[in-house]
């Protein structure tokens, strides 16, 4: 269906359905023509591949994606939405709806039943308030898809993308790091909505690394360890890991002095290779305290 992003065709469709906008669900529907086309042609997918939408909404990204993709599969929590779907999405034989939550349907069974074959990626416009569960989620299912293309909150894009080891990162940014190589694509103003949120938003792309880009011996250990760095991002690393990790920090110490990482350094100024390096440190120590236990 043409100008879906037209305001004048949004309302009309929606007042047919009687749908009104959710703002538990957090709904802002994309009324800039321009972003959607830039998003499916910025998302890796072409005839040969199959890509996930979650939260379509009226199908505005879902129209362009299913102009390049080989299948279009969108997820929709939001079962009022669906006869919209249908009416927006009619012309399209490569699109299936289906309506669930993201958080707990089976993506993997969703991939092998769906995309047989293919190559796969994910496109999805994201409601602010589940940009980081949903990207994690993602990232730790270890699924078979090439990239993860999405609009967030400008200032949580800007975070994700932020180089490990500066202010501007956290523990989503290391996080996100460890699985993949993310990139801000472009940004998007909160005009470009409706109804208008109060804040912009960008456009980021992590294209998914086959492995982790650091080598730890245990990756719940390493993730300990950054959750514990980040808990109490103003305190020392000797602080926080000592809190975080329930070690005295006579212990904490002894191991940042053996890998010559400064007590008084921060969480922030830590590179990836050593949050790595601590993370392995502490599965040795770890593994010791077991075996002396036992």
């Amino acid at each position: 269906m043409e100008n879906l992003s037209n305001i004048g065709t949004i309302k009309e469709i929606l007042s047919k359905h009687g749908f009104t906008f959710s703002k538990a669900l957090g709904q802002n529907f994309l009324v800039n023509p321009s972003v959607c086309p830039k998003m499916a042609e910025m998302c890796g997918a072409d005839k040969e591949t199959g890509v996930i939408e979650i939260g379509p909404g009226i199908g505005v990204l879902t129209n362009e994606l299913a102009k390049i993709a080989k299948k279009v599969v969108a997820i929709e929590l939001d079962k009022r939405l669906l006869p919209v779907l249908n009416e927006t999405l009619s012309e399209y034989k490569n699109v299936k709806i289906i309506n669930d939550d993201v958080m707990k349907i089976n993506l993997h069974q969703l991939i092998k039943d769906e995309f047989p074959d293919m190559k796969v990626v994910v496109c999805a416009n994201l409601p602010y308030y589940i940009t980081s569960p949903v990207i994690m989620k993602l990232l730790e299912e270890n699924l078979p898809i090439c990239a993860l293309t999405v609009m967030v909150q400008k200032e949580a894009g800007q975070r994700i993308c932020a180089e490990v080891g500066t202010r501007s990162g956290g523990a989503l940014t290391v996080a996100v790091n460890y699985y993949s190589s993310p990139k801000l694509l472009f940004n998007v103003s909160a005009g470009s909505f409706m109804p208008a949120p109060k804040v912009d938003s960008c456009v980021i792309r992590l294209d998914i690394c086959d492995k982790p880009t650091v080598d730890v011996k245990s990756s719940k250990v390493f993730f300990k360890i950054v959750k514990s760095a980040f808990s109490q991002r103003r305190k020392t690393l000797s602080n926080s890991l000592s809190s975080g990790l329930g070690y005295n920090k006579q212990t904490v110490n002894s191991i940042l002095e053996k890998l010559s990482i400064p007590q008084n350094t921060r969480a922030e100024q830590l590179k990836m290779d050593e949050f790595a390096i601590i993370a392995n440190e502490v599965y040795i120590l770890e593994k010791e305290i077991e075996n002396n236990g036992k």
